[in-house]
């Protein structure tokens, strides 16, 4: 019990620096575009002279370093404890964005901002210990037991029909078949990161992990799941609102992963009702900030042509909001 808890602690530090370092680079990117921007053409329209600025590559070393964290953190603490707290890069985004860039955190983000934080604390106090694991075999053995097999098939099934089915005719009006690609694959993903994570960690206390077909395995299944991941976030960010989109993936995302979480890892076996039941409280916490803090981040601002057009079929002065399909 001594050794799972060390571990989580140092899980909870790494995820906590991850979205320290991600939501800093967000801001720190985006002062290397504005002075792009002046200096040549602007990223938005094609240019690429944001390469010559040091800003924007200290941003991308600051979300590179926040990545590698959240990859170690898996290898330290349970899913459940790590995927939620990632919320945490958007204050930390939103708090900078207000002092250094001076883009106004209302009093609604400052309502979300609150709402993770306390959503945060409540998951962390309560989160399962990680197990104490010896080798990527033990983790192959739980990654084919019935019930994660199960959940493995229901998942490829469902991205199939996505894929092949809805993607090409209803992708670019529904925004529930990209994101609910990008989540079921997501949840994969990190199985398998935590795998490779805790193979990595076991590697360097000595014991090799890479001698076994089951560590290539595994890196083998998060580097297809990443790719194909990656492509659909990329489509569903590129036909939709990212103020939209970015709150539901965070909130299918993180549900799919603590699902898959709890039935590989079994990270409530050792848990009663009651802290179960204050874990599921606090995520529920986080994702009403979370949800807060993207709908209401342009509230005051003047609307944007994302957010609303002009039809033709109406006065000139008239204006309906943009519909989206979920």
């Amino acid at each position: 019990m001594g050794e799972s808890s060390h571990d989580n602690v140092i899980g909870l530090v790494l995820a906590l620096s991850s979205s320290v370092f991600i939501g800093s680079s967000f801001i720190i990117k985006k002062l290397g575009l504005k002075r792009a921007a002046n200096n040549g053409k602007r990223a938005a329209t094609g240019g690429h002279s944001y390469l010559y600025e040091p800003w924007w590559w200290a941003g991308m070393i600051s979300m590179i370093g926040g990545e590698i964290a959240n990859f170690a953190a898996y290898a330290f603490a349970p899913a459940l404890l790590v995927t939620p707290l990632g919320a945490l890069s958007i204050i930390f985004s939103a708090v900078l964005a207000h002092f250094i860039l001076e883009e106004k955190l209302h009093i609604f983000g400052v309502l979300g901002c609150a709402l993770c934080v306390v959503g945060s604390i409540t998951i962390v106090l309560h989160a399962p210990h990680e197990k104490v694991i010896h080798s990527v075999k033990e983790v192959w053995h739980l990654a084919t037991e019935p019930g994660f097999i199960i959940y493995i098939c229901a998942v490829v099934i469902l991205v199939s029909v996505l894929i092949f089915g809805f993607a090409r005719s209803r992708g670019q009006s529904h925004m529930m078949v990209y994101i609910g690609i990008c989540s079921l694959t997501g949840s994969i993903t990190v199985m398998g990161v935590k795998a490779v994570g805790i193979a990595l960690k076991l590697t360097f206390e000595g014991k090799n992990q890479f001698v076994y077909f089951q560590t290539w395995f595994f890196t083998v299944v998060v580097i297809g799941c990443c790719l194909l991941q990656i492509n659909y976030l990329n489509k569903a960010l590129d036909a939709f609102n990212t103020a939209v989109v970015s709150p539901v993936y965070y909130v299918m995302f993180t549900s799919f992963t603590i699902f898959a979480s709890v039935i590989m890892f079994k990270d409530w076996d050792t848990q009663n009702a009651t802290q179960i039941a204050t874990e599921l409280c606090g995520f529920v916490t986080i994702l009403s900030g979370t949800f807060l803090l993207h709908r209401t981040k342009d509230m005051g601002d003047k609307p944007s042509e994302a957010a609303v057009y002009s039809s033709p079929h109406l006065p000139n002065n008239t204006q309906t909001p943009e519909r989206i399909e979920i």
